[in-house]
């Protein structure tokens, strides 16, 4: 009866290579297949863009993948967007601590973005060059989406079931009250153009340097208030999952987020690109045909919409094996209730529905902040062991240069945020970026620059 037992327990046993496949089929149902498409009509040539699909958290170790998805949109020249697209996913990388397991990675991302964005910042302005980018920056690992953007190239999600949310914030003064109050809590002057006779024309910008963002990587000749600290979203994607638009300013000043979406449903990834980079060039030339829009406001949209880069990328995350849903019938549309209507629906309506997704189990957000403060981004070496290298010495939260214990200098010094009094608490920034950090919060005399 024993030797009975000992069979049935034996027989219930799964050989070791049986049990590793079928994990290995486990994990591969649970990976969605990532199409994706890009598109573009170049007529500055400053908007460049980043598409990596094999990254790999383990290097050599191709089950620790995830995707990269990037658009950096220049302006005054294109070197700061080259720079950027050469080196913030490095920078970005090289801020992670080693050794992590997939969701402790995931955890840490959203204050590696930061460290990366700042880091190529600073990189870039001791170059000198006067140039600027906007930056967004999407990493898909499975079905979890991360988000990281300065300027306003937008990133939108178009979830199944047809909910379109927004994952960025636009910088842009003119739109961005919060913004606008940072800048000129610390320092910069916001006005529009003046005109001969005292006139005010086009949108809000800062000054010194007149830049219509708030927030953007290069603009040496721009105060330290421009800062280059990203608006960081996270989300996870339901099985059934969602489609990405990623696109520069050329799309968004022609198309709201509903329409972008809305204008490539049913179409594959390479096709929904193209369509809406072809919706985009059609509607702004019905918007500069339109007798029902100001003289001023036809100048604005001719003189930057007609000259503007427009680049797309949309990225399909989808259950393995499945295909797009069929084309919905195409609808009637009135443009001129589209053309009243869509910027507010697209400021309004997507970051509304954001929260609503959650709620109703489409999406998960896992990850959201947008402060400008440093301090507050990089919070604390409390559940992350990041304070220090692998051979013991404190490292910069940002630059990643090795420090002697005596000369780091906790984030958290003088700051509001500080829960503690103690000076070794971590992170730690080197001198070069405690200078930087004091310069975007307004701390130094405007137009002092960190090289």
């Amino acid at each position: 009866m024993a030797s009975g037992e000992g069979r049935r327990r034996h027989h219930d046993l799964v050989p070791l290579a049986a049990l590793l496949k079928r994990e290995m089929k486990s994990e591969k149902m649970e990976k969605p297949t990532v199409r994706f498409g890009h598109a573009a009509q170049s007529k500055k040539g400053e908007d460049y863009f980043l598409i990596k699909t094999d990254c790999q958290r383990v290097p050599g170790n191709p089950s620790s993948s995830f995707s990269v998805f990037a658009i950096f949109d220049g302006h005054n020249g294109n070197a700061a967007a080259i720079f950027t697209r050469e080196n913030l996913l490095n920078h970005v990388l090289s801020a992670l601590p080693r050794g992590l397991g997939r969701d402790e990675w995931l955890h840490a991302l959203p204050r590696a973005l930061v460290a990366g964005f700042v880091k190529t910042d600073k990189e870039f302005q001791s170059r000198g060059e006067t140039s600027g980018t906007t930056a967004t920056f999407v990493i898909v690992d499975r079905w979890t989406v991360t988000v990281a953007s300065v300027g306003d190239s937008r990133c939108v999600l178009d979830a199944q079931g047809g909910a379109i949310s927004s994952l960025t914030v636009d910088h842009r003064l003119e739109e961005n009250i919060e913004e606008r109050e940072r800048v000129t809590a610390s320092g910069g002057e916001v006005g529009r153009l003046s005109i001969v006779g005292g006139a005010e024309i086009g949108p809000l910008r800062c000054w010194p340097g007149g830049l219509c963002l708030s927030r953007s990587i290069g603009d040496m000749d721009v105060g330290e208030f421009i800062v280059p600290i990203p608006y960081v979203k996270q989300v996870k994607l339901s099985k059934a999952g969602g489609r990405l638009i990623i696109a520069s300013d050329g799309i968004w000043d022609a198309l709201s987020s509903e329409m972008a979406a809305k204008s490539c449903r049913g179409l594959p990834a390479e096709l929904a690109a193209m369509q809406v980079v072809k919706h985009s060039v059609t509607e702004l030339a019905f918007l500069l045909t339109c007798i029902y829009i100001s003289t001023a406001i036809q100048e604005a949209l001719r003189t930057r919409g007609l000259k503007d880069d427009t680049t797309c990328i949309v990225v399909d995350i989808i259950p393995p094996d499945n295909e797009l849903p069929p084309t919905p019938p195409p609808q009637k549309r009135n443009k001129l209730r589209d053309l009243l209507s869509f910027r507010k629906r697209s400021r309004d309506s997507a970051s509304k529905l954001s929260k609503k997704l959650s709620a109703i189990n489409i999406v998960e957000e896992l990850f959201e902040e947008g402060s400008a403060m440093l301090a507050e981004r990089l919070g604390n070496d409390d559940n992350l062991n990041t304070g220090q290298s692998t051979s013991g010495i404190f490292v910069c939260a940002v630059c990643q240069v090795d420090l002697a214990p005596s000369e780091g200098i906790s984030v958290h010094a003088g700051s509001i945020f500080s829960t503690s009094s103690k000076p070794w608490q971590g992170p730690f920034l080197c001198s070069d970026c405690r200078d930087k950090k004091d310069a975007m919060e307004g701390k130094r005399p405007s137009g002092v620059k960190v090289s």
